[in-house]
């Protein structure tokens, strides 16, 4: 078997703590590597070396430093053709090379550590039999390269305006040539939408709408008014470049930058772009796509952390839906709300004001401070359930809002790696009918904590399991955790007296459960953005304008939206597992922190894990 260059290049360096030795005498048998914890580092060492040589954004969202980086500040990664084969023949590679590891030789550590790193190989290989669309360091191989939801074009800008840290003129000119490189990254972007479209993959013609108002809006402003102009302005503002002639100079630089050069990059994007509408597919679902049913099935498989099939996920979701839909009737009988099916009831019951914040600056205002208050009264109460709590803190702050029109109700931003930024849970406030009171206890439980930041900044804190684990995107695990902590909250009494408040919980629980069925209607069964939207709007009664990002989002982005429910009900599942099996020996703390300390991985893997502990205590 010919083995590749990284392969043959990590064998050889290790070959000082290392035996090589053949599975069997069968020559077409794949040659087995035996190593030691040294060489294990080395070898992953080299592929998170190769992986983070073509992120260099992902390096300024965590905040590493040149020794772990190189001179990344400068860069940014390729998304040409060309580029994005790389990076997937890249992490082919790595994976190959994980694959000849004599897992049965390492400790239960060491194992573990393996079989994560090379989910996380594969899972940046992409579907090698789609070659549309490009790697995301977060979801994995999305379908379009542009789109309403994401994309570099999108995301990059907003790193440079919220992560890219100038303190030093240096910094400054570092920044002004990550203008520059914006607008090659934009030519690129060019290329591999056109290469794409030439192989028959264009974005559903009903992503265009959005996608366009998101392209134009970018290039509107006058170039000294732009958002990576301005955030510029306020980074040097508190840096050490004071001169004032110093500070104009680098100002008007990247004002003629963006003018010049970038702006000229994003129009050639966005004629590209008109052109490519009248061609785009009228179909809403990724099946519509060139070979894009075998697609959807890599994505259940790699989103959901599911063998099943679309089908089988479709039904799970019929069947929660009834479930969670009648603990909700239940609720609003009680208080007196009969009339019409339990999405109307919950149409009227946002409309009343009681619940809204007001749609106003000083309303918004409130909102956060609302949020920003709850996190600090589940704080106190966390140590019931949880043993170890991150060392980084959460902000909440508002989602842009130029981009708010085509971003989901709430997302979570990481801490820095070293902890020198907090996370961040955004929310989104275009619509403040779209948030409720009765919600917002349960968004900041999910998003914040004890949800996506305990998950992932105490992930990032868990030095020994290297730099790929620590930003491990294990889609069902992260996501599941964070709706399962919906449910976790719910225990810790944070709904005690607020019946409404645990009705917007079930109402969160419905949304996930929908999900299931609006994903796979859309992938799987043919279904039309409208009767995904009417469907959504009807059983949860979410707002439109919420529901309508929503299933425009999954149309973008097939699959993700699988991992938060099928990953809850898998802990919720294992969780009773234990409490079967362990009766008065069971321990949350300590359930709680054999899920997370471990970091982020396959869900059969922490079904190992807690089945291990189960027998070890019995």
């Amino acid at each position: 078997m010919k083995k590749t260059l990284l392969a043959l290049t990590v064998i050889a360096a290790i070959s000082g703590c290392a035996q090589q030795k053949t599975a069997d005498h069968n020559n077409n048998a794949p040659q087995q590597v035996t190593l030691d914890r040294q060489g294990l580092d080395l070898l992953i060492g080299e592929h998170t070396k190769s992986f983070v040589a073509t992120q260099p954004t992902l390096a300024t969202s965590l905040g590493l430093s040149k020794q772990q980086a190189g001179d990344f500040a400068r860069k940014l990664p390729d998304y040409s053709p060309y580029g994005m084969a790389q990076l997937q023949r890249t992490m082919q590679n790595a994976a190959q090379a994980l694959t000849k590891v004599n897992l049965e030789a390492l400790s239960p550590n060491d194992k573990l550590h393996t079989q994560v790193n090379l989910e996380i190989d594969r899972y940046y290989a992409g579907f090698p039999s789609f070659e549309a669309g490009y790697i995301d360091t977060w979801g994995g191989h999305l379908p379009y390269v542009v789109s309403q939801i994401s994309g570099p074009l999108m995301n990059v800008p907003t790193v440079l305006q919220d992560q890219q840290v100038v303190k030093t003129a240096q910094d400054a000119q570092d920044y002004l040539a990550r203008l520059e490189a914006l607008a090659v990254m934009a030519d690129q972007v060019y290329a591999k939408v056109k290469s794409d479209a030439d192989n028959g993959i264009v974005l559903p013609k009903n992503l265009f709408p959005k996608t366009m108002t998101f392209l134009n809006g970018f290039v509107a402003p006058q170039a000294k008014s732009h958002s990576l102009v301005s955030a510029l302005a306020g980074k040097l503002k508190s840096s050490e470049v004071t001169d004032p002639r110093e500070v104009k100079t680098l100002l008007v630089t990247a004002s003629n930058i963006v003018d010049q050069e970038v702006y000229p990059a994003y129009q050639r994007v966005i004629k590209l772009m008109q052109s490519l509408e009248a061609k785009a597919p009228s179909g809403d679902g990724i099946w519509a796509q060139p070979n894009g049913s075998d697609f959807y099935q890599h994505a259940i498989k790699y989103l959901a952390d599911s063998d099943l099939s679309a089908e089988q996920i479709h039904q799970v979701g019929l069947d929660e839906v009834a479930r969670i839909s009648g603990q909700m009737d239940e609720i609003l009988t009680a208080n007196g709300r009969t009339d019409g099916s339990v999405g109307k009831r919950m149409v009227e019951l946002a409309k009343d004001p009681q619940f809204l914040f007001a749609d106003s600056d000083e309303g918004r205002s409130q909102l956060l401070n609302f949020l920003n208050q709850e996190i600090e009264t589940i704080m106190v109460k966390a140590p019931e359930l949880f043993a170890t709590m991150p060392k980084t803190g959460v902000m909440v702050k508002r989602i842009p809002q130029v981009i708010e029109a085509g971003a989901p109700g709430g997302y979570y931003m990481p801490p820095a790696l070293d902890g020198s930024r907090e996370g961040e849970f955004a929310i989104n406030l275009r619509d403040m009918t779209e948030v409720p009171k009765f919600s917002l206890k349960t968004l900041t439980y999910h998003e914040a904590v004890p949800g996506h930041h305990f998950q992932v900044a105490l992930n990032m804190e868990q030095t020994e399991i290297g730099l790929m684990r620590q930003n491990a995107p294990f889609n069902a695990y992260v996501e599941g955790w964070a709706l399962y902590s919906e449910l976790v909250a719910m225990e810790m009494g944070m709904y005690k007296d607020d019946e409404w408040g645990n009705l917007g919980r079930l109402q969160a629980e419905l949304y996930r459960a929908v999900r299931l069925v609006v994903d796979t209607g859309l992938h799987h069964k043919r279904w039309t953005r409208q009767q995904a939207i009417d469907y959504f709007h009807n059983t949860t009664g979410t707002g439109l304008s919420d529901v309508t990002s929503e299933v425009e989002r999954y149309m973008a982005w097939p699959g993700q939206a699988l991992g938060y429910k099928l990953g809850m009900l898998k802990f919720v599942e294992l969780r009773q597992t234990a409490r079967d099996a362990l009766g008065e020996k069971f321990d949350a703390k300590v359930f709680h922190d054999l899920i997370l300390l471990k970091g982020a991985r396959p869900m059969a893997l922490v079904e190992s894990d807690i089945e291990a502990w189960i027998a070890k205590l019995k």
